[in-house]
């Protein structure tokens, strides 16, 4: 947990202990750096306002070296900061005020999604092969994408995403499920979660929204990834 103020930090540990969780505080960007240096967490709680900079540093500093997830937890509740925080990384976002239950039942639901690290998801990733369509290139055993042989440097729910629209090429996928299988199908957070994520994965891809080359939205519905013979 990455917070400063141990109005919240104390409680919340405790309660969190109750829950079967243990807990290490850092509160500062400095300390939190260090705690991940000496053993990587399962799971980091992330405040954005911290006394020597922001959490943002400390989440570019994480995604550098890891996939732990990531749940920002701070009183900064704007679109424009939670998007910020996602595009970074965070696999969800807790605006202050909140409860200990609701945290700890978030820190499950993140924990599911990312399926306790990478051996929970080998054996499903070995029976898929490369998925390929027009210069795109998906390598799911190596969890690797490229465009015209560029890698791209993606997030895991970016790749994630990309992954299940490009086995699907030509297919609508409703947005139901792309957050079902993405995410959790108890997925606590706005859906505007798919759309900040589809958004920067198009970025990355190069395409433009106006006018998309690769991913397509049908209003009301999904998305679609293109098809060969469109590409």
């Amino acid at each position: 947990m990455v917070e400063d103020e141990t109005s919240i930090t104390e409680p919340l540990a405790e309660a969190l202990d109750r829950e079967g969780f243990a807990t290490r505080v850092a509160g500062t960007v400095a300390d939190a750096i260090s705690a991940a240096d000496d053993e990587m967490p399962d799971l980091v709680l992330l405040d954005v306002m911290l006394p020597d900079g922001s959490g943002y540093d400390v989440a570019r500093s994480l995604r550098e070296r890891s996939n732990v997830p990531i749940i920002m937890l701070t009183a900064r509740g704007e679109e424009t900061d939670r998007i910020v925080g996602l595009e970074l990384g965070a696999d969800d976002y807790i605006v202050k005020p909140f409860s200990a239950r609701e945290v700890a039942a978030r820190i499950r639901a993140v924990l599911r999604r990312a399926g306790d690290g990478p051996a929970a998801t080998a054996p499903a990733q070995a029976k898929q092969g490369l998925l390929e369509v027009g210069p795109v290139r998906v390598d799911p055993n190596r969890r690797a994408a490229s465009v015209g042989g560029n890698e791209l440097d993606l997030t895991r729910k970016e790749f994630e995403l990309l992954q299940l629209l490009i086995s699907e090429a030509g297919a609508v996928i409703s947005r139901e499920r792309l957050i079902d299988e993405v995410w959790d199908v108890n997925w606590f957070g706005s859906t505007k979660t798919l759309d900040v994520h589809v958004s920067s994965l198009r970025r990355k891809l190069g395409d433009d929204s106006a006018n998309p080359r690769f991913i397509h939205t049908v209003r009301g519905v999904g998305f679609r990834f293109a098809s060969a013979e469109e590409l």
